[in-house]
């Protein structure tokens, strides 16, 4: 009688790309809503690569995006995962937590009503 080693199972691989899960997306699709119905936003774009997923806002189709909002999960242990950049390539908040990156696009939303 013989006796086998059994073969192991492949070892778990790092997913290829990174993605918004339903609930980020929920978080991000809410506030879009919120900025198309004031008229501020009127397209979007949505990337996902190897190291980042990137959801795009547009003014309009054809130009730059407006504001990038990227998850970038390497970053999860040192500034945090998520940044909102501006146009300009200029990173204007980056944390730990979703909702609290994307408050600042919020105040966008406060205007002073004549």
């Amino acid at each position: 009688m013989t006796i086998q080693t059994p073969t192991p199972f492949p070892a778990p691989r790092a997913p290829e790309q990174v993605s918004f899960d339903r609930q980020e997306l929920g978080v991000i699709l809410s506030l879009y809503g919120r900025m198309v119905a004031a008229g501020e936003w009127r397209d979007y774009g949505i990337s996902c690569l190897r190291e980042v997923a990137v959801f795009s806002v547009f003014r309009r189709t054809a130009e730059h995006p407006l504001y990038r909002i990227e998850k970038r999960p390497k970053l999860r242990g040192r500034q945090g995962m998520y940044a909102v950049i501006g146009m300009d390539g200029q990173i204007l908040k980056r944390g730990h937590d979703l909702k609290t990156v994307l408050r600042g696009l919020e105040k966008k939303l406060i205007r002073a009503v004549d």
